[in-house]
């Protein structure tokens, strides 16, 4: 009787078999791998830092396509605040930090290095000063070109002192360098807010004397050689000429910072990050 039950069986799933027409069902199909979350980072601060972070926008939103980068140039003074208000997930300051900001929470990642050209008119004829003579000068020391004695190659008149905005990070680096307080600098400096501002005002007047980012000088003004040594990367990268500062990205020390604006800020120490330094810069890698 086993036996007999056991043939029924064998029967059975041979019928089965068939009338499943010989095949096994398929596979379930493998589920799509999920798209890659999108987000937005929000930069802002240095204006002298922002056309650094414009290439490293372009270059990273091309090759990622999920992420969007905004970028606001404030002034490192914003750029610092926007970090610890959080207004900002990665601020920009083109100077070093203080005791007291880092102690209020922050955590800076230098990204290039950068030299402050002290820029004139293209069509003045002076082609160098001493760090001396540019603190005479925006100090008030100094008011005309003849003053500057050998060194003014014929130029006369008044100087027109020019400077960037209380809290721009170029003007606090430069300052810091050439060794004078707010309180000291000349009380008639015309003040204009961005190194495109400098740029235009310097390139109008050709009696006025500026400072920018190095990265940003260009034909329409002329870059001064400073206690005889030319304002080039190669001169900022060997230590001769001494005008130079970092470039800092800045977050919020503890906060939960997006997976995707932590890729961001290690990609900007990569190679290919740092390339795109090397363009007008000097990489810190």
């Amino acid at each position: 009787m086993k036996k007999l039950l056991s043939v029924f069986a064998i029967f059975a799933l041979i019928a089965a078999f068939a009338f499943a027409g010989g095949k096994q069902a398929a596979p379930a199909a493998p589920a799509a791998p999920a798209a890659p979350q999108s987000h937005t980072i929000a930069v802002g601060g240095s204006t002298s830092v922002t056309p650094l972070m414009e290439l490293f926008q372009a270059d990273y939103e091309k090759a990622h396509s999920n992420i969007k980068i905004t970028i606001s140039g404030t002034g490192s003074g914003d750029g610092i605040k926007g970090a610890v208000e959080g207004t900002y997930e990665i601020g920009m300051s083109s100077r070093d930090l203080t005791p007291a900001e880092i102690g209020s929470g922050l955590d800076p990642l230098v990204v290039a290095i950068d030299g402050i050209a002290a820029i004139v008119n293209r069509n003045n004829p002076i082609s160098g000063l001493t760090m001396a003579q540019i603190k005479d000068i925006y100090t008030g020391t100094i008011t005309r070109w003849e003053q500057l004695g050998a060194s003014a190659n014929g130029k006369t008149g008044g100087i027109a002192v020019v400077s960037r905005e209380p809290g721009s990070g170029t003007r606090g680096a430069f300052q810091e360098l050439i060794k004078f307080a707010d309180g000291d600098l000349i009380r008639n400096a015309i003040i204009f807010d961005g190194t495109g501002a400098i740029k235009s005002a310097i390139a109008g007047n050709a009696d006025a004397i500026g400072y920018i980012s190095l990265g940003s000088v260009d034909n329409t003004i002329k870059a001064l050689n400073v206690d005889g040594i030319a304002a080039t990367n190669d001169n900022v990268k060997a230590g001769t000429y001494k005008i130079a500062r970092p470039f800092i990205l800045i977050t919020k020390k503890g906060a939960v910072l997006n997976a995707a604006t932590k890729a961001f800020l290690d990609w900007t120490l990569t190679d290919a990050g740092q390339a795109i330094v090397k363009k007008s810069w000097i990489s810190v890698k």
